[in-house]
């Protein structure tokens, strides 16, 4: 019988924009998986130096921003949980809360050159059934290199090819902040939502 493949696709989502939608899509058909859970990340600490929107309304974005595909789901392992938030705990848990299945957890390019200096990076390796790695044309990163510098690594890695999109959360907030147009950034509902909640005007 084959075994369901769940992904673990991580992020604050402040907002969740096409960008988001597109590579979710990318690693959810390359990687053959079953599942794709949207991981809100409530306070990650490589962000400690701006303000998150709340986590209701990024709750609420990302649950209008995958709403019409059945095969992506919102998790909130991480944000139900009290910190510090460590990778490897939260992909034990989705384990223990799909038992039998294929775990995949996604990272980017930057991630993976950065894995050693983790949480505990070999027992992170050791959870994961593999590891899908998002890598956008312009990444600089040889696949080749660091692979060896955790046990287990080499053999875990699944590069997704993803398209170079020009789009980061970052802006579409600058943007917002400024006035500028940005609807074409989002999906709809999210803008929508976006407007009548007045997110993002102090931020």
């Amino acid at each position: 019988m084959k075994k369901e493949r769940i992904g673990i696709f991580g992020g604050t989502f402040d907002p969740p924009h096409l960008g988001h939608l597109i590579l979710a899509c990318e690693v959810y058909t390359q990687l053959k998986l079953d599942r794709l859970l949207w991981m809100l990340t409530p306070d990650p600490p490589h962000k400690q130096d701006r303000k998150i929107s709340g986590l209701e309304h990024r709750k609420k974005m990302v649950a209008l921003a995958i709403e019409d595909n059945p095969n992506f789901e919102l998790s909130l392992i991480e944000a139900e949980r009290p910190g510090p938030h460590y990778s490897v705990d939260t992909v034990r848990i989705v384990r223990e809360r799909n038992l039998g299945a294929e775990i995949i957890y996604l990272m980017g390019g930057d991630s993976l050159r950065d894995l050693n200096a983790w949480h505990t990076p070999a027992d992170f390796v050791a959870a994961c059934d593999e590891i899908g790695v998002m890598r956008r044309p312009a990444d600089v990163l040889d696949p080749s290199q660091n692979l060896d510098l955790i046990e287990g690594l080499k053999e875990k890695v699944r590069f997704v090819k993803a398209p170079l999109l020009e789009i980061a959360s970052r802006e579409i907030r600058q943007r917002i902040r400024e006035t500028l147009p940005c609807r074409y950034y989002l999906p709809l509902d999210v803008f929508k939502y976006i407007l009548e909640e007045n997110i993002y005007q102090e931020i």
